[in-house]
C-alpha cells in the first residue's frame, strides 16, 4: 500500500504542485525550500485521521490556518490537499480536502470541500445538505469520524498509519529537562525509550537483536544491545563496549554517540510496520561510508516489507548511489510565486545526465544550490 500522487495548493511553501510518487521518494532542495513542509502535508492528514486528533486540533498545533497558508496565495487563498493511494485489495483511492475560514462568528477553519473517490466512483462529496443547514459540521472531517467514514475506513486507517520519527539525540538523553508537553505523536523521540518499553517483549527483543546485528557493522566495538529499567522504573538502552580491559564496559543511552542513537531510531522505524515512513535527513551525524549504504538499505526494506519511504536530504553521498532513479527524486525550487516541485526524470537536463551515467548527486543537486551562493564568503 502506498501514496501514488500528492497535490498541494497554498500549503506552506507551495502555491500549486502536483507530483507522482514512487516506492522510494527522495526530496531535495535548498534550505527553506519546503522539504519538511512537503512531508508535513502527509503528517497533517495522519493527525486528522488519527483518533483523538482531527481537523481543528491538527491546525491548532500548526498555529492555525493562516500559518499553513502559502505566502504567495493571492485571490484564491483556500488551502487544498489531495492524495491518491493504492491500497492493494481495496483498489485505488483519492482523498481531497479544501480548507477556508469562517466569514463570521468564531472565524474557525472549516471545510470548503471534502471528497473521497474509490477508483472513478465518488464515495463522499461535501458539503452536503446537512452541512449547509449547520455550518459547524464543516469544522470536522468525515475522515476523523468513525460514524461517518464506514465506506472509506480503509483510507482513514491507511492515513492514520503514516509514520514519522526524527530522533533528536539531545532530547532523548535529557528528556527530563524539557518540561513542556511532548508534541503530538512525539516526532522528535523524547519518549522513544518509553515507546520501546511498551512494545510487547517478544517483538521488542527480536527488534533489538536485529538492530544490534546491524549496528555492529557500523560500531564494531558495540555488542549486547538490551533494554533495561532503573530502580525508579525508567526505561533505558544498554550496550557493552569492548576495550583494552578484559571485561567490556556497560554504557547507557546518555553515553551513546549522536550517530548511534540516530541509527537505533532509524532501524526501529524501519522495523515498526509497513506503512509509509517519513524521514528527515537520515544522514545526520552518520559517517559518510554509512550514508552511502542508506539507499540500498531502504530498497531492501521496501522489497521485504513493501514499505514506502519518503526522505529529505542534502547529502551528496546518499544521492551518489546510481541505483536511485529519476522518477524517485522530487526537486524543489523556490521562487517568488512559491516553491515548484518537479520529478527529476521530467527535467530534460537531469534525465540526459542520468542517461550518460552520472549519479543523482551529480545530476540533480546542482539545481538546488542557491543562485547567489558564490557571494557567501563575503560575510567575512
Amino acid at each position: 500500500m502506498q501514496i501514488t500522487r500528492l497535490v498541494l495548493k497554498n500549503w506552506r511553501n507551495f502555491r500549486d504542485i502536483d507530483v507522482e510518487l514512487s516506492d522510494r521518494v527522495f526530496i531535495v532542495g535548498a534550505n527553506a525550500s519546503g522539504k519538511s513542509n512537503l512531508l508535513d502535508a502527509l503528517r497533517f492528514l495522519r493527525e486528522v485521521a488519527k483518533p483523538g486528533g482531527g481537523l481543528q486540533s491538527s491546525l491548532s498545533h500548526r498555529g492555525g490556518l493562516s500559518k499553513v497558508r502559502c505566502l504567495s496565495a493571492r485571490t484564491d487563498p483556500d488551502v487544498e490537499i489531495a492524495v491518491e493511494m493504492d491500497l492493494g485489495s481495496t483498489g485505488k483511492w483519492r482523498y481531497e480536502i479544501g480548507l477556508t475560514q469562517q466569514v463570521r462568528g468564531y472565524r474557525l477553519p472549516i471545510l470548503r470541500f471534502e471528497n473521497v473517490y474509490q477508483g472513478d466512483r465518488l464515495i463522499l462529496n461535501r458539503p452536503n445538505d446537512d452541512d449547509r443547514k449547520d455550518e459547524l459540521r464543516l469544522t470536522q472531517t468525515h475522515l476523523e469520524q468513525i460514524s461517518s467514514n464506514a465506506e472509506f475506513r480503509d483510507v482513514a486507517r491507511f492515513l492514520e498509519s503514516i509514520r514519522y520519527l526524527h530522533l533528536v539525540p539531545q532530547l532523548l538523553r535529557s528528556s527530563e529537562i524539557y518540561k513542556s508537553p511532548a508534541a503530538p505523536d512525539d516526532p522528535y523521540g523524547r519518549n522513544f525509550l518509553e515507546l520501546i518499553a511498551r512494545t510487547p517483549e517478544k517483538t521488542r527483543k527480536s527488534r533489538l537483536k536485529r538492530i544490534e546485528a546491524a549496528l555492529r557493522q557500523a560500531v564494531p566495538q558495540m555488542r549486547d544491545l538490551t533494554d533495561t529499567k532503573d530502580e525508579a522504573g525508567t526505561p533505558h538502552l544498554e550496550v557493552l563496549y569492548e576495550h583494552w580491559r578484559p571485561r567490556a564496559g556497560r554504557q547507557q543511552e546518555d553515553q551513546f554517540s549522536d550517530g548511534t542513537l540516530r541509527l537505533i531510531g532509524l532501524f526501529w522505524s524501519l522495523l515498526d510496520g509497513d506503512s509509509p515512513l517519513l524521514l528527515e535527513e537520515p544522514e545526520l551525524s552518520l559517517n559518510t561510508a554509512i550514508v552511502r549504504h542508506l539507499p540500498r538499505l531502504f530498497d531492501q526494506v521496501h522489497r521485504r516489507r513493501n514499505s514506502q519511504i519518503f526522505l529529505t536530504t542534502h547529502s551528496w553521498d546518499l544521492l551518489s548511489d546510481k541505483g536511485i532513479g529519476g522518477e524517485e527524486v522530487i526537486v524543489l525550487k523556490p521562487s517568488s510565486e512559491g516553491t515548484q516541485a518537479t520529478v527529476a526524470s521530467s527535467k530534460k537536463e537531469i534525465r540526459e545526465l542520468l542517461e550518460a551515467g552520472m549519479s543523482m548527486a551529480d545530476a540533480a543537486l546542482p539545481y538546488t544550490a542557491p543562485a547567489l551562493l558564490e557571494q557567501f564568503h563575503l560575510f567575512a
